[in-house]
């Protein structure tokens, strides 16, 4: 069956389109729900206005959003995540968790996780590029840099220094706290006599 498309449909047509599709998906599913029409002239002329309506909107859109893509291109996010020995995470960084950062980075509330390009979960620590799609034609790329919770990266010759002059400092508590009670043990033993 023959039918103009008066609505988008995901994965099929957008509007306006004018496209041959099997009876069944026409009679049962687009024509009920009003998302197409048989392709004769009012529904052509009614899906044709709409397009050109259609078109502007997106214009706009894409303007906005290629404005947030301009900040958002080359922009690295950092997650911490609990890890375990072998450097792989307890649970997983998703698409949700990376679009609750990039709503903080852009200043709104919320970001919708179904924009966030993510084709599998991240498991390890590292950086891993990520695409968002802020409409059917703007995407940007980030980086999304996860971090192992709770572990500090300080530079190693720092350590080495502070943990050598720890020990004599440790050291010296102790003998100071052996001699006090060496102390308290003659001035009781003096006091008994």
């Amino acid at each position: 069956m023959r039918v103009v498309f008066l609505e988008d449909v995901e994965g099929t047509a957008l509007v306006g389109d004018v496209k041959e599709v099997k009876n069944g998906f026409a009679r049962n599913y687009l024509l009920p729900r009003g998302l197409a029409g048989p392709a004769v002239e009012p529904y052509l002329q009614r899906a044709k206005a709409r397009a050109v309506r259609e078109a502007k909107r997106q214009d706009s859109l894409d303007k906005d959003a290629s404005a947030v893509a301009q900040r958002l291109e080359g922009s690295r996010i950092t997650i911490m995540a609990r890890v375990g020995e072998q450097g792989k995470l307890y649970g997983s960084v998703t698409s949700v968790h990376i679009a609750a950062e990039v709503a903080k980075l852009i200043g709104e509330e919320d970001f919708d996780h179904r924009k966030v390009l993510l084709p599998e979960a991240i498991k390890e620590v590292g950086v891993q590029p990520v695409r968002l799609r802020l409409t059917r034609n703007v995407e940007a790329a980030i980086e999304v840099e996860v971090q192992a919770e709770g572990v500090e990266e300080e530079p190693v010759p720092m350590d080495e220094p502070e943990a050598a002059s720890e020990e004599p400092a440790a050291e010296a508590s102790a003998e100071e706290a052996v001699e006090e009670e060496g102390e308290a043990e003659e001035e009781e033993s003096e006091g008994e006599e």
